[in-house]
């Protein structure tokens, strides 16, 4: 085995010891296995570092931070301690197929830039179903910003993007970190303000490799951030989305965040900015009024029963044909 490992693993905890050991036995249990997995305690947590030692196996590195900085920074702290020329990002409490690095390494050698940000299809696992995204991968001139926001259904995960799917090169991920004040849609912020480099491109493992596990009453390491820090940071963003794609995440997901508030002024004004700096098309204003005027638990569960169906529909279709309806 090299010295020099093909990839290094970077793992964010903080207080969450069962769910990150379970994570870093999917990332050694990988079958490339000339890599190192580097566990970013993020601040202290004796619980953790003592059950992050009883991992036997010498490719676990674990770096302590002295204090808690959020995932971003964790992070950028585990890049900097990187000796491998690519980075694969794993969240505490997701995992990942056997095969995850080994097909992502496949893409990333066909790949048509210098730096290739390599992602793929998840498992998106809840307490109510199961399914797979994003239903459809990036279609050839289609801007990224595009392709991460704009919806072609009233739910989520057409084109997707989420942090434990990507792998890239260490040089970029060290050029470009994550921005530590941004505690929501960090996979989002870092992927645009990385494809806005010209060497940069956005590639796709087209089979689910990961098992992304929303527990949604669980705490996150990325915490809840209230939704007007969320919009400010769409603001300073809006050089790096086309109009489409920034009328679409102002109508949905910093809707999502806002519609709690229950607020006539913040209904307006988001539909203000959303219309007066972005271009927003149909399915967007639907997906406005269904945010505000229905509960959030009332659409997850609506969501999860519909896209459990097509999954088990996918299934009961003749062998061949499941990838092409994913991707419709």
């Amino acid at each position: 085995m090299s010295d020099t490992p093909a990839v290094s693993v970077v793992i964010p905890t903080r207080n969450r010891p069962d769910l990150v050991t379970r994570a870093a036995h999917s990332a050694l249990a990988q079958s490339v296995e000339e890599i190192e997995v580097i566990v970013v305690v993020d601040g202290p947590d004796a619980a953790t570092r003592s059950a992050l030692d009883a991992i036997a196996d010498a490719r676990l590195r674990v770096v302590e931070l002295p204090a808690s900085g959020g995932a971003p920074a964790a992070r950028n702290a585990g890049v900097r301690q990187a000796r491998a020329p690519w980075v694969a990002l794993l969240d505490d409490d997701d995992e990942w197929l056997p095969h995850k690095l080994a097909a992502q390494l496949d893409v990333a050698r066909e790949a048509s830039a210098p730096l290739p940000i390599v992602a793929s299809r998840l498992i998106n696992r809840t307490p109510r179903a199961e399914f797979v995204i994003p239903r459809r991968l990036p279609e050839p001139g289609e801007p990224p910003s595009e392709y991460f926001t704009v919806r072609r259904g009233l739910f989520h995960g057409d084109g997707f993007i989420q942090t434990s799917t990507i792998m890239a090169p260490t040089e970029l991920f060290r050029r470009v970190p994550f921005d530590p004040t941004v505690p929501r849609m960090q996979e989002l912020d870092w992927s645009l303000r990385a494809l806005s480099h010209d060497d940069v491109t956005l590639a796709f493992a087209d089979e689910p490799l990961v098992i992304w596990h929303q527990d949604e009453n669980r705490p996150r390491i990325s915490l809840d951030s209230p939704w007007q820090a969320q919009f400010e940071w769409l603001r300073r963003s809006r050089p790096l989305m086309t109009p489409r794609a920034y009328a679409a995440l102002t109508m949905s997901v910093i809707s999502s965040m806002a519609a709690p508030t229950r607020s006539g002024k913040v209904f307006a004004t988001l539909l203000r900015e959303a219309r007066r700096h972005g271009r927003p098309g149909t399915l967007d204003y639907l997906t406005f009024a269904q945010i505000w005027l229905i509960p959030p638990d009332l659409r997850r569960t609506v969501r999860d029963m519909i896209l459990k169906r097509r999954r088990q529909a996918q299934h009961e279709q003749p062998a061949g044909t499941e990838t092409d309806a994913l991707q419709r």
